[in-house]
């Protein structure tokens, strides 16, 4: 039997001080002989078939070994979702460790560009060390990285070779573990078999990483996840990497490991010399490989990956001038096979040195990751003052570009620029360009043109984004969305003073975010709508997938209000000195006895709503637009009857949620909706459904009380019994949902996973969920989940399908409609209880999800938000948009006595759509409520 252990401990998502062991502790120094070998702790040599060391065992290691060696520091970045210190060991010379305080400033002062001249820059990088961050374990079943943090760690405190002392001295290197609790399972997971042989990484019944599995490489400028707040506040807060190397799994078959150059597109909003510098970083690691005789290293066509998305830990690196490695490497403490693939052994740009078939075990996959850390940190010494110096000379780039006028060149801008060219040949017939010979001559048009088109004053770069703290429709989320730029390294500033700017004024508390700073890029791709390029294999042509989502401006999703400021920069204010821990103080206005009305516009509505359900309170929703105290509301605003358990809630929760609290002398007028406590089933998968876990993180941030639920459960039928409101999101129903994939068979797993196996089928599940929703209970489904509406009955189609020629329903054609992740525009009934909050014209995150037509006049059918534009794009890439002119994106329907939400964007999309999370919130509230009470006392 598997021995597992899943701890459930969930902290809060503070920022702490970097957290060193006690002085004595670390810096006490002694001879490399005197370090302790891993297998003394482990009782096993790491990189051994069949053998993997837990975090637990690791963690014991780096204690032990920090009180040996005066050169190493260790330190924890912070805690886990599940409460776990996540270590970093800062390996160096112990010159370098006495004097680490002093590199860190020199690689800050470089990073952030301020107040330096080029002089000055010269002689910092001349005397600073190399900053490099390698990571290991973000994605804890990639078992070869961190096992083999384990080997380079030993090998640089106990070597006494030319080349790692050499190294040691340049560098400072940032041994970062990455994901310390999905280490933890799966290691434990791996090893509870007590026949080696029937040992796997496969078939974890949980994700490993308590929210979000997977997508914690997804993570990076939202910064939700606590591991990814720590590994962004060492990064660009507090010791300034100049490289990241992120170390993944697993290499394209036929080959061992993928090792950038990348692929097209990069993101246009980043310096070129970051592109430049990390492919020559890539070829030389991809050398020292074939020197040392280690073939089978693939770049570039080799895998999808590229550099578009900001996401990731070594794409978001980018947009702070930082050198950004992935590779995936093959590997398994199971030995395993290199399997024969033709075109992988004919030599090539992409692959020059093929690997043959054979048997490939643990250490080799080992070795091939420690001669890449070794070309990585080979790399940063010998070119260790060019490193530090281009840093600084990227940030003072950055600076003048959003200091002065200045242009960022997009695809849609060459398709302007092209067109005008087109044009200006229509006009000028025989005119000098067309005596022009030479290569592509047809491509030339009038150098002129790049003044007037690619230079228009009207597609300037702002020189700052201000967001007035009077137009905000959700503060808190505002606050949110400004944390996740100071997790990021970005400079905020808020105005202490009302001040005036181009004729507008703007009150005190308004946030100043300004382009004048070396993280531009960053500050850029948060605000600026993504214009991904029109990628397509050939004309006419399927589109080339992108490596992940084409379009995610952050202030887009979150419905963050800002202007654009072309002209004149604003003045300098204080700048906000770190992460906003609550957002501005919410109020109890007024001293009226009879009740309290509040706003439905902000997410934090509902953790109130929460406590006072929990509380056994009346809690109402106003069906009608409403003014309290001169505030307009829309429809949709609360209105809790005044009680002493209601006032006491309020009062402690108002300040520290950031919302009013209107206390009236009566009660509103007009119908009213009656909430009630509402049970909540979440459904899931064996394994984990991320979708469902960003889910679950959702509701814990705004204190929903929920079940999770499995296949078995739903199949068993009689759910009204135990739940009011069953969620499906994408990936455990729909087009690319898992809840089908391959599972292991009961009897290999312990029992108390057993109950979590099965699939969500058309056959069983179905008529469950169907006799659940007839039966008086509400089916919220999410993104692709939401193709079960016809399944279960409604009278609707997905209008993004066409039938084949056996008249089938299939998807359109990725030739004919194509939105792979973007930001799409809608319009919103904001009458609808589902749509209570938003506003009437809504982003939404979209990703190829349907979108449904269907009789007009059908009482059964209610359209809540839809396109109604040939270009909703907003944000990304969008391939015959004009398809969705017309569709519903937002359907609330009946069914027998209950309700079914169809949420077909993405809403809660990876906890970043913070103004579509409403649907949600108001369809488990709506559903199961009293609709057309008068709010009189019960």
């Amino acid at each position: 039997m598997r021995k597992f252990l899943l701890a459930t401990t969930m902290l809060a998502m503070t920022v702490t001080p970097l957290a060193p062991l006690p002085v004595a502790a670390q810096t006490a120094p002694a001879t490399t002989a005197q370090i302790t070998p891993p297998e003394a702790v482990f009782k096993a040599k790491p990189g051994s078939d069949y053998f993997l060391a837990n975090y637990t065992q690791i963690s014991a290691w780096l204690q032990t070994i920090a009180k040996q060696s005066d050169r190493m520091k260790l330190v924890s970045i912070g805690k886990t979702a599940e409460g776990r210190e996540q270590y970093m060991a800062i390996v160096s010379s112990p010159e370098n460790i006495r004097n680490l305080e002093h590199h860190r400033q020199i690689a800050q002062k470089l990073a952030w560009a301020k107040g330096l001249t080029d002089e000055q820059a010269h002689a910092l990088a001349r005397e600073g060390k190399a900053m490099v961050w390698i990571d290991a374990g973000l994605h804890a079943s990639e078992i070869v990285n961190a096992q083999t943090h384990v080997q380079i760690i030993h090998e640089m405190l106990t070597g006494n070779d030319p080349e790692t002392l050499r190294l040691l001295n340049d560098d400072i290197m940032l041994f970062a573990f990455a994901n310390p609790d999905g280490l933890e399972l799966v290691a434990n997971w791996y090893m509870g078999p007590k026949d080696p042989k029937a040992r796997t990484t496969d078939d974890l019944p949980v994700l490993y990483q308590k929210y979000v599995g997977h997508d914690n490489n997804r993570d990076s400028f939202a910064a939700n996840q606590p591991e990814t707040t720590n590994m962004n506040r060492a990064s660009y807060r507090e010791w300034f990497p100049q490289i990241i190397y992120n170390e993944h799994q697993t290499g394209p078959v036929g080959t061992v490991v993928f090792i950038p150059p990348f692929r097209d597109p990069f993101n246009y909003n980043y310096e070129s010399l970051v592109i430049n510098q990390t492919d020559m970083l890539g070829y030389s690691m991809h050398a020292r490989l074939i020197a040392e005789g280690k073939p089978g290293s693939v770049m570039r066509s080799g895998a999808p990956y590229s550099t578009w998305f900001n996401g990731g830990v070594r794409t978001i690196g980018y947009f702070h001038n930082v050198l950004g490695i992935l590779t995936e490497i093959i590997g398994n403490p199971t030995p395993m096979k290199i399997p024969l693939v033709p075109k992988n052994q004919l030599p090539r740009g992409d692959l020059a040195e093929p690997i043959a078939p054979q048997e490939w075990h643990f250490q080799q996959s080992i070795d091939y990751v420690k001669t890449m850390d070794r070309a990585v940190l080979d790399y940063a010494s010998r070119y260790r003052e060019t490193l530090l110096y281009n840093r600084y000379v990227m940030g003072r780039n950055q600076i003048a570009k959003g200091s002065e006028d200045s242009w960022i060149v997009t695809p849609k801008r060459i398709q302007a620029l092209e067109q005008a060219g087109a044009d200006s040949r229509a006009k000028n017939a025989g005119s000098p360009l067309d005596g022009l010979t030479g290569y592509n001559t047809r491509d030339i048009v009038d150098s002129g043109l790049y003044d007037t088109v690619l230079h228009d004053p009207a597609y300037r770069a702002p020189r700052a984004y201000i967001i007035p703290a009077d137009s905000q429709p959700d503060m808190p989320t505002t606050v949110a969305f400004l944390n996740s730029l100071l997790k990021a390294g970005i400079e905020v500033q808020t105005a202490d003073k009302p001040f005036t700017l181009d004729g507008k004024s703007y009150p005190a508390g308004s946030y100043i975010v300004r382009s004048d700073q070396a993280f531009r890029p960053h500050v850029l791709d948060m605000f600026e709508p993504q214009d991904h390029p029109q990628d397509f294999a050939y004309p006419g042509g399927p589109p080339v997938r992108p490596y992940d989502i084409t379009g995610y401006t952050l202030a887009y999703q979150m419905n963050v209000k800002f202007d654009r400021i072309l002209d004149t920069a604003p003045p300098q204010f204080p700048a906000v000195p770190d992460v906003i821990e609550t957002p501005p103080a919410g109020r109890v206005i007024g001293t009226g006895k009879a009740g309290y009305v509040v706003s439905h516009a902000t997410n934090n509505s509902f953790t109130l709503t929460n406590r006072l359900m929990k509380a056994g309170q009346q809690v109402y929703w106003l069906k009608s637009a409403t003014t309290v105290d001169g505030e307009q509301m829309a429809p949709g605003a609360l209105w809790i009857p005044a009680s002493a358990k209601a006032t006491a809630i309020i009062g402690d929760s108002v300040s520290p949620l950031g919302i009013d609290a209107h206390a009236v002398d009566a009660r509103p007028a007009g119908e009213m909706i009656q909430l009630k406590p509402t049970r909540i089933g979440l459904v899931d998968i064996y394994g984990g459904s991320m979708a469902s876990g960003w889910n679950r993180w959702l509701f814990d941030k705004y204190e929903f009380a929920y079940t999770k639920v499995f296949p078995q459960e739903l199949d068993a039928g009689n759910l009204n019994k135990k739940y009011d409101v069953l969620i499906f999101q994408s990936d455990v129903f729909g087009r690319q949902g898992r809840g089908s994939r391959s599972q292991p068979a009961p009897a290999s797993i312990p029992a108390e996973y057993r109950a979590m196996l099965g699939a969500l089928t058309p056959e069983k599940t179905i008529p469950a969920v169907t006799a659940f929703a007839r039966g008086g209970g509400t089916v919220i489904a999410v993104g692709d989940a939401t193709t079960m509406g016809e399944k279960l009955g409604l009278p609707l189609r997905n209008a993004l399908t066409t039938t084949d020629k056996d008249g089938k329903q299939v998807p359109l054609p990725d030739t004919k409609f194509y939105v792979p992740g973007s930001i799409l525009a809608t319009t919103v009934d904001i009458a609808q209880p589902l749509a209570y909050g938003l506003p009437a014209n809504s982003d939404v995150f979209y990703y190829n999800s349907p979108a449904f037509t269907f009789a007009e006049g059908d009482p059964s059918l209610r359209r809540v938000a839809w396109y109604d534009k040939d270009d909703p794009l907003r944000s990304g890439w969008a391939w015959g948009q004009k398809t969705l002119k017309g569709t519903t994106a937002i359907v609330d329907a009946s069914l027998g006595k209950g309700r079914v939400f169809l949420l077909a964007p993405e809403v809660t999309q990876r906890g970043q759509p913070y103004a579509t999370f409403k649907y949600l919130f108001n369809g488990i509230y709506y559903g199961p409520s009293k609709a057309g009470d008068n709010g009189s006392d019960d």
